[in-house]
């Protein structure tokens, strides 16, 4: 990239939240600098459904095709690299990559995403994203009528059930352990054709991430085509929280209706700050989080 290092907005995060904010902002002629360490969440997912006009395209090449189109802006900037710190600044902010490089901008943009905490259970990882899957909107058409379980437990595991039940009539709940659901809630899954195993799973056979068997800690084991599992998540950045960022009980980045944290100046969009987690969602917040930071520069310097 050239050398420039002032602009008016710096985008933290390059896949699609942080690629439409860009758009958005680029196409108003705004000076961006996109900051990307090509890492993102899905980078296991072989494919993205549920996105009109890109249904079934893996998720590298709709970024792929998304950075190309960007490329034509001369607003835009890219920058590789993993941002590690920034400070608040009478202009606007700093921030600072881990290999030494420092840009400033007026107005701030996390769309660093989030990052999936995986249990400690041999070949769960290998196959996340691929066949065990956390969303049926993204992932439950293809897997429509198969043999599939949920390894998941309380309230999550009760939504969860209640929504791939309209997908296969082949469902079971692994909770790893006892259930943590009430007495009504285990008899309605049952009602409804649930059956629940309350052994603790000891691994995923897999083969190349389609798995095959889940084996139980008894020795036991069930076969499966699909697994839906209910993770914790943590912020892909500590960056926000360091700013002074709030934060949702969920430990979502937390943002009003115009993708403005609590921190003035800074806005966050996509995954680190909505509960609905897909690509078309993150396009969409990424979208009115450009529209609105162009607005605020507008108020500010017309």
């Amino acid at each position: 990239m050239e050398k420039r290092v002032n602009f008016e907005v710096i985008i933290i995060g390059g896949s699609y939240a942080g690629l439409s904010a860009a758009m958005s902002l680029g196409r108003s002629l705004r000076a961006v600098l996109v900051i990307d360490s090509g890492w993102p969440c899905n980078l296991q997912t072989p494919h993205s459904q549920n996105f009109l006009t890109h249904d079934g395209h893996t998720p590298g090449q709709i970024a792929a095709e998304a950075r190309r189109q960007l490329m034509k802006y001369d607003t835009i900037k890219f920058h590789h690299g993993l941002a590690v710190g920034a400070s608040k600044t009478d202009q606007g902010f700093t921030v600072i990559t881990q290999t030494g490089e420092i840009f400033s901008g007026q107005k701030l943009i996390f769309a660093t995403g989030i990052k999936d905490v995986m249990p400690d259970i041999p070949g769960f990882s290998e196959c996340w994203g691929i066949t065990v899957i956390h969303c049926p909107y993204c992932h439950g058409y293809e897997f429509r009528n198969a043999k599939t379980a949920i390894l998941a437990n309380g309230a999550k595991a009760y939504h969860l059930a209640s929504l791939i039940n309209n997908l296969t009539d082949d469902l079971t709940l692994l909770t790893n352990g006892k259930v943590e659901f009430d007495f009504p809630a285990a008899e309605k899954l049952r009602a409804n054709g649930i059956s629940i195993i309350e052994k603790e799973v000891a691994e995923i056979v897999h083969e190349d991430g389609y798995v095959k068997e889940v084996v139980f800690m008894d020795g036991s084991r069930e076969a499966f085509i699909a697994v839906y599992a209910a993770l914790p998540f943590e912020q892909h950045s500590d960056i926000p929280a360091a700013l002074g960022c709030d934060f949702t009980e969920h430990g979502y980045i937390y943002v009003d209706t115009m993708q403005k944290t609590t921190v003035e100046g800074v806005f966050a969009c996509g995954d680190n700050a909505a509960m609905m987690r897909s690509v078309a969602n993150a396009i969409s917040s990424g979208n009115v989080t450009g529209a609105i930071v162009n607005k605020e520069l507008v108020d500010e310097h017309f």
